[in-house]
């Protein structure tokens, strides 16, 4: 066939409008469900528009574990007629899993193929709990683009794993203890509360793989790899050691975020901060009553030797017990006389300098301002600046020590409220006023946040951080959307050394031993007395070198590493480094890191400082950032407003009641509990309906898009693109019946040349289809692919193509003209099915395998076959042309019967006046009935009148379409 012309603008703008119109036609049915799943949304009073029951008693599926799928028995002798995800989705996995078809598969000389290499390091989830549906977005973009690349014939590598997310496991192992026997971990020691966490971790760890297997992720699980897995243990210990000797992991005193409620240190970024523009009373954990937050609390301290006072301000009254100065702006004439001269504490008398500090904002509070360098931030650069003394008046469970006496043993909050009325009878206290501020919470408990000095092991990230940053800058890493990319490079332009102990007993334990020397007192805090080993033999020959000569004895830190000090090795850990393994050789660097925007700090900017810096090279070359999803109200998803989805519960259903009995098998406390209650009774009210992996899959690539950052999901929404399998499923059924069972394919794809007008414009929809998927695919562009795939599947294959077969694939149609259409029908239903896989795994091999296969196609599974390309011996503009005509005369035919007989249960003739003696009209006039519903047509040439009195109408290219009632 001859090479297409030069593309002809008039008709390019015309052929964009037409694409435009059946994408509006498919958007607007997808909005009408959509409307109707969202009733809710727009208030919280309304009830949810409750989602058509259906049918969801699966057919039996008697297949053995781990083999092919039966699916023609005497039980079951032909395809079932309604489509069930559950029996759809059922032995897939496991026969996929024992074929070992995930693996990689390399070249007789252990290589990766020539077409290329794909390797994914998936994002661990961490074993505190079930997976979310927010990890289902992940597997469901991952798994897509991996399934894509595999089926472009390329090496394909997609490693599992899962995170011992130290604080978050720790805490929820801490409390179900306290629920179940109402014990602390102290009670049990440490080893047994580890042991007790390991149980833990087997059983959420093994449900977690479960709901991944369920979600369709085709991960070779040769290779799954636990963060605590002694692999990774030794990739840890290296990881610090090499560190520590290049001088880069130091240890120091400094302020860090500490959680009383957990006992440990946080980084910067496991502290949320909520905004308070006044006063406000907020929940703290351990307290029954609120805390009031928001205020200035205006105090006076009384100037040594005289009557005077200096008043200043504070929202932490609690900490005045610290304060070792009073610093105010040297400009500020208000305070002039009080140069050089010092306030008296009320409850100790420690004697305060009055210091002149630039940083003090005059406008804010009093303009004097109490310094506590032990306690808060800016106070620690400020007492550092003039050599303050650092008092620290706090126990780490938040309580007061001996320092803040005469309130020793009292909680801090507590503590507020007393000083306050003990300044009020020293006639010291001077009121309050609303003050907007934001208050830090860590991220896991939600408990308030206290600055605390404490001796930590520091990494500092400045070299590491240009380093990431130079990667973007050159292109070594291409980051998607953006918005990240503007991100990455504002946070690790401004990168602070990051604090690595956790005072915690689930992690890593950090590889650095105290040098306990006989006979000689030592500060701990004093980095002098500290060395590091990949064991305990290469610590002691470390000791002996540097303390040569000196009895003495190591002591281990009793603090475990930060998570994410492991999680940042995942990419080059995972594949054996730092040992020189086969697998870090054959697929290191990786190809794709895809994450939640939330977490490229975090995780994402970590894994490419450390790995840059142990093997020289970028750990990735693309990040891809989703959007975050959130309830259909917006609000972020929590366990306690009860919108928390498990992806299972989407793909098989569940009741409402159901959802409640969940709750009562977490560990949330009572009050917890109901409150999640009335949250799930709000969102899911008639529970959630059964929508299947596919239909979640193909939804949540649909929402995703490099433009918004969150996305507003009513799990109801999902039901929409179960229609869509339905649709899928329908349609080969027709396909099959059509093509008959003693149907063979031709060889291969290529055209026969016989096709009719039908056949060539179907061919070329689906080349154009495919040829705008596969640039989705390579451009990440989610919801444009699938808004394309499925326009094509529902109107393009179903609404038009199958209609207008139905008259030419019957029995009394042509032999020659039938069986073109049989083979265009099986060409565009398999490249359909193709194209369709990685999104909707299940549904698509189900199908594959229900069809004949062409002469010579031993390819056992669709996930092996060849992904369907571009075809240029498909492109025809001249059938395009064609089909058009015949779809306006259609159209026009629908308007007449809807503005005229719509409701009535008549026969009807089809009239079609065709003055240009097209080839569309004269050969196919019986399938445009069919797309019509009409039997009957006929066709006029130029020269034949219409019938008079029937109704009429005109084509945008003057075709006179008329319908006779009979």
């Amino acid at each position: 066939m001859a090479d297409a012309p030069a593309p002809d603008p008039v008709k390019e703008e015309k052929k964009k409008r037409a694409e435009q119109k059946k994408l509006e036609k498919l958007e607007k049915f997808r909005a009408k469900q959509e409307k109707l799943a969202q009733v809710a949304a727009a208030s919280k009073k309304d009830k949810p528009k409750k989602v058509k029951a259906i049918n969801t008693d699966a057919p039996i599926d008697k297949t053995p574990i781990g083999e092919k799928k039966i699916l023609i028995s005497p039980e079951m002798p032909e395809m079932p007629s309604v489509y069930n995800p559950a029996y759809v989705e059922s032995s897939w996995y496991a026969w996929w899993e024992k074929e070992g078809f995930f693996k990689p598969v390399l070249t007789p000389d252990g290589k990766p193929k020539p077409e290329g290499l794909f390797v994914v390091p998936s994002p661990p989830p961490n074993v505190t709990g079930s997976l979310h549906i927010g990890h289902a977005l992940t597997i469901a973009i991952q798994d897509t683009l991996v399934r894509w690349n595999r089926m472009l014939g390329k090496t394909v590598l997609f490693i599992p794993g899962t995170d011992h997310a130290g604080i978050s496991t720790q805490s929820v192992v801490e409390k179900k203890l306290w629920v179940d026997k109402q014990l602390t971990r102290h009670d049990l020691g440490r080893e047994d509360f580890v042991a007790q966490i390991w149980k833990w971790k087997e059983l959420y760890g093994d449900r977690i793989h479960m709901q991944m297997k369920r979600l369709g992720a085709s991960y070779d699980w040769d290779r799954a790899v636990f963060t605590m897995d002694p692999m990774m243990c030794k990739a840890v210990n290296e990881n610090f050691c090499r560190l520590h000797e290049q001088g880069l992991i130091y240890r120091a005193t400094r302020m860090v975020n500490w959680c009383v409620r957990l006992n440990t240190a946080l980084s910067n970024l496991e502290v949320d901060y909520e905004r308070l523009s006044n006063r406000t009373f907020l929940k703290v954990p351990g307290y029954e009553e609120k805390v009031e937050f928001g205020v200035m609390y205006n105090f006076a301290y009384p100037i040594e030797g005289s009557d005077e006072r200096i008043v200043v301000a504070t929202t932490r009254p609690e900490t005045m017990l610290g304060d070792t100065a009073i610093a105010v702006h040297p400009q500020d004439t208000r305070f002039t006389k009080f140069h050089g001269k010092s306030a008296v504490h009320p409850f100790n008398g420690r004697k305060l300098p009055i210091i002149l500090d630039d940083s003090v904002n005059m406008e804010t509070g009093t303009g004097a301002v109490k310094i506590t360098p032990a306690h808060d931030f800016n106070d620690y650069g400020t007492g550092k600046r003039h050599n303050l003394e650092f008092i620290n008046i706090f126990n780490d469970n938040g309580t007061l020590n001996a320092n803040g006496s005469p309130f020793e043993g009292k909680r801090r909050f507590d503590v507020r409220k007393e000083i306050i009325e003990e300044l009020k009878k020293l006639g010291l206290y001077e009121g309050d006023k609303n003050h907007p501020m934001d208050i830090p919470f860590c991220s896991r408990s939600k408990d308030v946040i206290e600055p605390l000095l404490k001796p930590q092991w520091w990494v500092n990230c400045k070299g590491m951080a240009q380093d990431a940053i130079d990667a973007v800058r050159s292109g070594s890493i291409t980051i998607r959307p953006s918005t990240s990319k503007d991100e990455w490079f504002r946070w690790l332009e401004n990168i602070r050394d990051w604090c690595i102990s956790r005072q915690l007993w689930w992690g890593h334990r950090i590889p650095a031993y105290f040098v306990k020397i006989e006979g000689l007192n030592q500060d701990k805090a004093d980095e002098e007395f500290w060395v590091s080993g990949r064991t305990l033999e290469e610590a002691q020959q470390k000791a002996e070198k540097k303390f040569s000569g000196k009895k003495f004895s190591l002591e281990q830190d009793q603090d475990v590493l930060d998570t994410w000090f492991s999680s940042g090795l995942w990419p080059f850990a995972i594949l054996g480094w730092p040992d020189k393994t086969d697998d870090f050789a054959n697929f290191y660097p990786t190809n794709l890191l895809e994450t939640g925007w939330d977490i490229i700090f975090f995780w994402v900017a970590r894994m490419v400082m450390l790995g840059i810096k142990h093997t020289g090279t970028v750990p990735f070359n693309e990040v891809f950032c989703h959007p975050i999803i959130r309830d259909a109200q917006g609000r972020k998803m929590s366990k306690t407003l009860g919108n928390v989805v498990d992806p299972v519960d989407v793909i098989d259903g569940i009741s409402l009641e159901r959802l409640h009995a969940k709750l009562r098998e977490g560990n949330l406390d009572k009050d917890e509990i109901e409150r999640a209650q009335v949250g799930q009774k709000e969102n899911f009210p008639d529970g959630i309906p059964q929508c299947g992996t596919d239909a979640l899959r193909f939804t949540l690539c649909n929402y995703t898009t490099t433009s918004a950052r969150n996305i507003n999901l009513n799990v109801n929404v999902l039901f929409s693109d179960r229609t869509f399998c339905n649709k899928l499923w329908q349609a080969t059924r027709f396909a099959l019946k059509r093509l008959g069972d003693d149907f063979v394919p031709q060889p291969t794809e290529q055209r026969t040349n016989k096709e009719t007008i039908g056949d060539r414009w179907i061919l070329h929809r689906l080349n154009d289809t495919v040829t705008k998927v596969n640039e989705g695919l390579h451009n990440r562009n989610f919801k444009s692919v699938t808004d394309i795939a499925r326009g094509f599947c529902y109107y393009d294959l179903c609404d038009v193509y199958l209609e207008w077969i139905k008259p030419i694939t019957s029995d009394q149609a042509d032999a020659e003209r039938k069986r073109s259409s049989q083979d265009t029908l099986y060409t565009a239903l398999e490249a359909t099915l193709k194209m369709l896989h990685p999104f909707m795994p299940y549904i698509t091999e189900e199908l594959y395998q229900r069809l004949p296969r062409r002469p010579g196609d031993t390819i056992p599974t669709i996930s092996l076959a060849k992904y369907p390309l571009a075809n240029k011996d498909y492109i025809d503009t001249e059938a395009e042309e064609l089909i058009n005509l015949a779809l306006e005369a259609v159209k026009a035919a629908r308007t007449i019967v809807k503005d005229n007989y719509e409701g009535q249960k008549n026969k009807y003739e089809l009239y079609i006046r065709d003055d240009k003696g097209l080839r569309v009209f004269a050969e196919d006039g019986d399938s445009i009935g069919s797309l019509v519903g009409i039997k009957t047509v006929k066709i006029l040439n130029e020269s034949e009148t219409l019938p008079d009195g029937i109704e009429t109408l005109k084509t945008d290219h003057g075709i006179d379409v008329a319908i006779k009632k009979l």
